[in-house]
């Protein structure tokens, strides 16, 4: 049977234990248990997916990454019963099949979801698409579009309103934040990873965060870290999504949050340790959306004020500079061995720094915050 294209053999010392495995999932999935196959989704540098076969049926596993993580962080059970609520609502988001709890299995809880199949766009344009000279702006397009449906579901319909805590949602988000970079941060005192606090700027850019937080827009769904690579689209028809990825952080708060991490994401160039830029980062002659287009279809299709979306853009840099220090930080430990993880306190520095520069350039300059030791 030949291999799918988005799949590889399981990277060593991940690998999954198959027989216990295949007890947990005997009479609880279709499918021929008893051959079961693996193969690893690669991409990610967070939770584990891998590629189940059994005989002629298809499963996703998503369990946490290896080690200790964060209290509340990749909790698989939390994800599995949101996709429980969102799947028959929107139809992006994959179908969850099997949620098993009991971390004698694997050595921690996991679900099983459907199988969809389609095109991960990342740093390049895919094959799939060379022949098309509109697939950039479709999808451009439906990447948007797709970010503006999921903020127009209705959580009250699809029993969602209590999933979080929308009023204080943004200041909540910088504390949080702003403590889960402290603590990564703590832990690489002294290593030499990464360099001093006044050269850092670090604690300048929480501080301007805290000062100008500004009131939620509105409470929608969140999905926290929507992004191209998180889409999947139709082989044939790049304006089509076919699914929506990795709901882990999926919460109800301010729709702004995603778009500006969307927007940190989509204009985001090559970074230190090779890390390649996104297909949207200085692509607009290539007929991709730039982005002042993908502000204003955005607000065309969801209807929302985004002037003050420059916040939102530094919340968004902070968010991911705290998310790569925080495996770079499980890596220099010790807890995880993928050499993928070796550049990333130099991201993390220049994220932050990104993140100041953004507040320099959109926010009003840096002379413009002057924080104060109250």
């Amino acid at each position: 049977m030949s291999q799918p294209q988005d799949t590889a053999p399981v990277r060593a010392g991940e690998e999954l234990p198959l027989d216990r495995l295949r007890d947990a999932l005997r009479g609880q999935v279709a499918g021929d248990v008893a051959a079961l196959e693996v193969r690893q989704f690669p991409g990610g540098f967070s939770n584990l997916t891998y590629l189940l076969r059994a005989g002629d049926h298809e499963y996703v596993l998503r369990r946490a990454p290896l080690g200790p993580v964060a209290k509340g962080a990749h909790d698989m059970a939390r994800e599995f019963r949101l996709l429980e609520r969102v799947s028959p609502v929107f139809p992006a988001a994959p179908r969850p099949a099997l949620l098993v709890e009991d971390e004698a299995v694997l050595g921690a809880p996991f679900y099983l979801m459907e199988r969809r199949r389609g095109v991960v766009v990342r740093s390049r344009l895919p094959d799939a698409y060379a022949a098309n000279p509109d697939a950039p702006r479709q999808l451009s397009e439906a990447l948007v579009d797709t970010l503006a449906a999921l903020h127009a579901v209705d959580i009250s319909a699809a029993g969602l309103s209590e999933l979080g805590r929308p009023e204080g949602f943004n200041t909540r988000q910088v504390s949080g934040w702003a403590g889960r970079w402290r603590r990564a941060r703590d832990l690489l005192q002294g290593s030499g990873d990464l360099p001093p606090p006044a050269e850092l700027r670090d604690e300048l850019v929480i501080a301007w965060l805290e000062a100008h937080t500004p009131p939620e827009s509105a409470h929608t769904l969140v999905h926290n870290d929507f992004k191209l690579d998180n889409l999947m689209f139709a082989e044939t028809d790049p304006a089509h999504v076919t699914a929506l990825l990795d709901w882990e952080m999926t919460t109800v708060g301010d729709p702004l949050a995603d778009l500006g991490l969307s927007l940190t994401y989509w204009t985001m160039p090559e970074q230190p340790g090779g890390a390649r830029s996104r297909v949207g980062a200085a692509a607009s002659d290539q007929g991709f959306l730039t982005r002042e287009e993908f502000l204003a279809r955005y607000a065309g299709r969801s209807g929302r004020d985004v002037s003050n979306v420059a916040w939102y853009e530094v919340l968004g840099h902070f968010k991911l500079a705290v998310i790569v220090l925080q495996i770079f930080a499980r890596y220099r430990a010790g807890q995880t061995t993928d050499p993928r993880f070796a550049p990333l306190a130099a991201q993390a520095k220049w994220l932050i720094g990104e993140a100041w520069r953004r507040i320099a350039a959109d926010a009003g300059g840096e002379a413009a915050f002057q924080p104060t030791d109250e």
